[in-house]
């Protein structure tokens, strides 16, 4: 099974061969490191910039209007932050131009904590991405997902933010991707390049196929009438395990639906889902203060009040400036399964 960064690199080789992506480009993206958590070895368009986030943007931007497809990477979210004006033009061009400019990019960009990278590789970016009105926001919390989100990214004519968490990128899936081998050392022989000299290395890429996840549309990965929990990234899989120990622990069946796409969101699903339940928990890591969730929070008391069974609640990472280097400081910041589980159960035993 491939991991999620082998699935985001095999989507991007399928969209250079069959969606026409023109250019594929970042920090350290191209040659020989292939992007710092190699998510981009061995792609023929691939090249590098300067360590210069808005000349990145910008550039994918004039690529766009000339007609490319390309997909940028910033190479950690954290450093995104200095271009959010140029994301806000890339976002409002197509709506300026009613439809007559496509804006093409997808900008991929690692996103949230688990990786012990400290005050300046632990920010999650979601809730900022959200506000940018004319971009779509995507989270995959599975490998088979980022490889489905970023067809369908690359094949947008609006721009699209991959956000990739980071602390799932090694981890493999339980599904294949279409045409992969079963064999994931066989996977990892055919594209992942060899430590020390690739100056000869070249990949050889299995026939994958065509496998599009919708924008918008979220997967119910567990299913339950006791209540619903709305998540996505590396929460998601907490929040799953969560689900599971509760059903064993208790009997109480739970709806753990991954939202997959922060925007468009899929309020059909959670709608559905919460007239079922009548108990919700939103869960995410990024800071709890103009958090998206409660975003998604406030449409739920305003649309669905009368359908609550109890009070609807959330669970984010702590208003801090950043996330300490020590494990501890790192464990205490942002949701594990052991508070996750705690606000389920809770959720579960109040009395309606």
């Amino acid at each position: 099974m491939a991991t999620m960064v082998q699935a985001v690199r095999l989507a991007l080789h399928y969209g250079e061969e069959n969606l026409g992506v023109t250019d594929v480009f970042g920090q350290d993206v191209g040659p020989p490191l292939g992007g710092v958590f190699t998510a981009t070895q061995g792609l023929k368009t691939a090249w590098n910039t300067p360590l210069d986030e808005r000349g990145i943007v910008g550039t994918a931007m004039g690529i766009a209007y000339a007609g490319g497809r390309p997909m940028c990477e910033i190479q950690f979210c954290d450093y995104g932050f200095n271009t959010i004006d140029l994301l806000k033009v890339a976002g409002n061009q197509r709506w300026a131009a009613g439809g007559q400019w496509d804006m093409p990019i997808v900008l991929m960009t690692p996103s949230g904590s688990g990786i012990r990278g400290s005050l300046y590789h632990s920010h999650s970016f979601e809730s900022w991405a959200s506000r940018l009105a004319g971009w779509k926001i995507v989270m995959p919390s599975n490998p088979l997902d980022a490889y489905g989100l970023m067809l369908s990214a690359i094949a947008d004519p609006n721009p699209v933010m991959v956000l990739l968490p980071k602390a799932l990128l090694r981890l493999k899936g339980d599904k294949l991707i279409p045409g992969e081998p079963e064999n994931a050392d066989e996977l990892k022989k055919m594209i992942d390049a060899p430590v020390g000299d690739r100056s000869r290395w070249q990949p050889r890429w299995p026939a994958i196929q065509e496998y599009f996840v919708p924008l918008g549309v979220a997967s119910l990965v567990r299913e339950g009438d006791d209540a619903t929990v709305v998540s996505y990234g590396r929460t998601l899989p907490l929040c799953a395990q969560a689900a599971d120990q509760l059903r064993q622990e208790t009997g109480a069946a739970i709806d753990v639906l991954d939202l997959r796409s922060i925007f468009p969101y899929d309020w059909k699903a959670i709608r559905a889902s919460v007239e079922k339940t009548g108990r919700i928990l939103i869960v995410n890591e990024d800071t709890e203060v103009t958090n998206f969730g409660e975003h998604l929070l406030r449409r739920v008391v305003e649309e669905l009040f009368y359908d609550l069974s109890v009070r609807p609640r959330v669970l984010f990472g702590k208003h801090l400036p950043g996330i300490g280097l020590n494990p501890v400081y790192e464990q205490n910041t942002v949701p594990q399964l052991g508070p996750i589980k705690e606000a389920l159960a809770a959720l579960v035993q109040e009395e309606a």
